[in-house]
């Protein structure tokens, strides 16, 4: 019997010559309650509201900073059961981690942890902007973006893109019950954006949407600066949804 592969997404799907595969359900996700979840840079405002809102979803959380004794500071008063370690022991006791450190700090962090995120699936959150008087802007960079400076970095990672487009306050707020909006999920694996997507789904009211391969990933960084301004005109918390999908 001949068989033929088709690659698709980053995929090997074999199937007799001449039959159809069923395309596969973009919302059939996989379960990932079990999986536990580091989150670099965890002492800032964006990392922490993440690690708020993922334990408070009932996901295992391990903030982690460059100091230890802050990060177990910061862990006991987000609560949730989230523990707190420096920034490789994090690393390694977590099955996905999310990059939230601030951008001048980016490369240097990535690269001194190289060793300890090999093999794990990294979500890079970070938005490279500027500001000055006349509001936010998005830096260029020669890698592209963020999430490509990287995929660069640590090479034995695996390296998506989301959860740029949240609010920090809202992240933060206990009297908010759910977020509404959806979180641009990038990579070129369908497995591994399929679990980030997943996760994003934990929080309630979000929604992970696909949104293209990494080499996309300055268009969502940039686009930050956007909603930086709007809210400073509306004096709002705006994120982001997709329609009719």
């Amino acid at each position: 019997m001949t068989v033929v592969a088709n690659v698709v997404d980053g995929e090997n799907n074999s199937a007799p010559a001449g039959a159809t595969a069923a395309p596969k359900d973009p919302w059939a996700l996989p379960d990932v309650s079990h999986l536990v979840v580091g989150v670099l840079g965890g002492t800032g405002n964006q990392g922490r509201g993440l690690a708020y809102r993922l334990a408070r979803a009932g996901q295992r959380v391990i903030l982690g900073s460059r100091d230890a004794d802050r990060a177990r500071r910061v862990a006991a008063e987000v609560g949730h059961d989230v523990e707190g370690a420096d920034n490789a022991e994090c690393a390694r006791r977590s099955d996905i981690v999310i990059v939230a450190v601030p951008w001048d700090g980016h490369a240097e962090i990535l690269q001194s942890l190289r060793t300890d995120l090999a093999g794990k699936l990294v979500v890079d959150c970070v938005n490279p902007l500027g500001c000055d008087k006349q509001g936010a802007y998005a830096l260029t960079m020669p890698e592209g973006s963020a999430a490509q400076q990287a995929a660069e970095l640590l090479a034995e990672s695996r390296v998506t893109a989301a959860f740029h487009h949240l609010s920090a306050a809202l992240l933060q707020n206990p009297e908010i019950e759910e977020i509404d909006t959806d979180v641009m999920v990038l990579g070129d694996s369908r497995a591994d954006t399929d679990t980030v997507q997943a996760l994003a789904a934990r929080i309630p009211g979000m929604r992970g949407v696909y949104a293209g391969r990494l080499r996309n990933a300055h268009q969502v960084e940039s686009l930050v600066a956007n909603l930086i301004s709007a809210n400073r005109r509306y004096k709002a918390h705006a994120g982001l949804r997709a329609t009719d999908i």
